[in-house]
C-alpha cells in the first residue's frame, strides 16, 4: 500500500508542478500583452484564449495535490465531536461518494473531448483545438480519483479496526 501511496503522491506533485508552469505562463502572457499593447500598440493575439485554456489546465492539474494536502474546505464541527470509528465511517462514505463523482466527471469530460475532437471544434481567434485541454483536465481528475482511492482505503482500514 505504501508503494501505491508514494506513486500517487509523486504523480500529484508532478501535476502540481505542471500547474505551476501554467500559472507562470499565464503571468508571462498577461504581462507581455500589457507591455506590447502599451509600448508597441500590438497586443498578443489570442491572449484571452490562451489565459483561459491555461487557467482551466491549472485548476485541473492542481486538484490532486490540493486533495493530497487536505487543502479543500471541510466542515468538521459536528464530525470532530464523534468517536474515531464513527469519523472513519463518515470519511469512508465521503471518500466513496467523492470518488464516484469525480470519476464520473472525468469520464464525461473525456466523452466531451472526444466529441469536440470528432467535430473539429477550435477557439475563434487562435484556432486552438479545445480537446487537448479537456483531456488534461480529465487526467487531473483521474489523479484526484487516485488520491481519493488511497484515502478511501485508509478510511476503510480505520473503520474496520475494533477499538
Amino acid at each position: 500500500m505504501d508503494k501505491i501511496t508514494n506513486l500517487v503522491t509523486g504523480l500529484s506533485r508532478l501535476l502540481d508542478r505542471m500547474a505551476g508552469f501554467c500559472m507562470v505562463s499565464i503571468m508571462l502572457i498577461v504581462v507581455a500583452n500589457i507591455l506590447l499593447r502599451v509600448f508597441l500598440k500590438r497586443p498578443v493575439l489570442g491572449a484571452y484564449e490562451y489565459v483561459c485554456f491555461l487557467t482551466a489546465a491549472l485548476i485541473g492539474l492542481a486538484l490532486a495535490n490540493c486533495a493530497l494536502q487536505k487543502g479543500h474546505i471541510a466542515v468538521g464541527v459536528l464530525v470532530d465531536r464523534l468517536g474515531e470509528k464513527t469519523q472513519a465511517v463518515i470519511d469512508t462514505f465521503i471518500n466513496a461518494v467523492s470518488l464516484l463523482f469525480w470519476g464520473l466527471s472525468a469520464w464525461y469530460i473525456c466523452k466531451y473531448a472526444n466529441n469536440l475532437l470528432k467535430n473539429g471544434v477550435v477557439s475563434p481567434t487562435t484556432q486552438t483545438p479545445f480537446y487537448p485541454f479537456l483531456y488534461l483536465i480529465a487526467f487531473g481528475l483521474l489523479a484526484l480519483c487516485l488520491v481519493l482511492l488511497v484515502r478511501l482505503a485508509d478510511s476503510i482500514k480505520k473503520a474496520a479496526i475494533d477499538r
